[in-house]
């Protein structure tokens, strides 16, 4: 079946996550195209005040208490939408949760837990979407990866390994639903100035940052909306993140060596902690917000997302994939 997509102001897009940083932004911008939105999280609160706000602004706008860990609660969201709107058309599995510190330094507990959200949130939500837009008639399935997908990261070793996780599980997913006309799209941003370095639960001696160049969490929006409406396999949100994503595919073990030698320190704020409100949302919600607390410089847009929209310049950048790995290959083989 061949995929065709709605116009986003003629949709209805569940969006998990929904009151904090990407997906916050995420539903923002949605309901400005004139989407409805089930937006969903673990605050109830944060949704509460999201609701009343948007909708004195005239959005249609529902809301669904869940944790995305719980496949029960999941299935309560499909329900939302059928209620509130009749059902959905786009859904985007967004929410998400970290730690930092070494492997040895997070209890085996910690990655469970980023697991059972990163990954099995992805994977109820992504089941719970499926079967709605199959009956449907198709729509559109939204995964928010990471560069870290493509590259782990020291300090960050259970979210690297969940986002390594989402690429599989997305690749199979769109092998299982796109002749149902369903798209399967990964979106996978660099680093975005969100609340997340104060959510994760933090085992280093410093507090937790992310590295330059940031991007502001308008940009993941924008690729994640583009995509609800044009079926694309895969884009990065940041040309920074893109360029790490190459760097790392041509010359694994020079990235190494770069990480070894920087990604720690280039992880760390000493002395500032942002918003101790927000400290640690692993296991519980804690305050919310679209960016991080703390002053950075972020980029407002990237020319390397826009350049991905082009059909032409997918293609070209599958090219250049294959001809990296190809020369990697060589190189390894001298």
């Amino acid at each position: 079946m061949a995929i065709a997509l709605k116009p986003l102001d003629q949709q209805v897009i569940v969006v998990t996550g929904a009151t904090s940083g990407n997906g916050l932004a995420i539903v923002e911008r949605a309901v400005k195209t004139g989407a409805a939105v089930v937006a969903v999280a673990r605050n109830e609160a944060a949704l509460a005040a999201l609701r009343t706000r948007l909708a004195a602004e005239g959005a249609r706008i529902a809301v669904c208490v869940a944790d995305v860990a719980d496949p029960v609660a999941v299935e309560r969201i499909a329900g939302v939408a059928t209620s509130a709107f009749g059902g959905f058309d786009s859904w985007i599995n967004n929410a998400g949760t970290g730690t930092y510190g070494t492997l040895e330094q997070v209890p085996v507990a910690d990655h469970r837990r980023v697991f059972d959200v990163n990954y099995f949130g992805v994977l109820h939500g992504s089941l719970v979407a499926a079967r709605h837009l199959r009956r449907r008639g198709g729509g559109a399935i939204v995964n928010i990866g990471s560069i870290l997908g493509d590259r782990a990261i020291l300090q960050q070793g259970p979210y690297s390994a969940t986002k390594h996780a989402v690429q599989a599980l997305t690749d199979t997913l769109r092998m299982e639903v796109e002749g149902d006309g369903i798209s399967v799209t990964l979106v996978k941003p660099g680093p975005i100035d969100t609340p997340f370095p104060e959510h994760a639960r933090n085992y280093m001696g410093q507090p937790p940052r992310l590295p330059q160049p940031l991007y502001t969490p308008a940009v993941v929006a924008d690729a994640v909306l583009f995509v609800c409406a044009h079926p694309r396999r895969t884009l990065y949100a940041g040309g920074g993140g893109l360029l790490s994503a190459i760097l790392a595919r041509a010359a694994p073990r020079v990235t190494d060596f770069i990480m070894e030698a920087a990604g720690t320190r280039a992880q760390q704020q000493p002395g500032d902690a942002g918003d101790p409100a927000r400290h640690d949302n692993l296991h519980r919600p804690r305050a919310d917000g679209l960016r991080g607390s703390r002053p950075v410089h972020a980029r407002r847009s990237s020319i390397a997302l826009q350049v991905q929209k082009r059909r032409g310049a997918v293609l070209v950048a599958g090219l250049i994939g294959i001809a990296l790995t190809a020369a990697r290959r060589n190189a390894g083989r001298r």
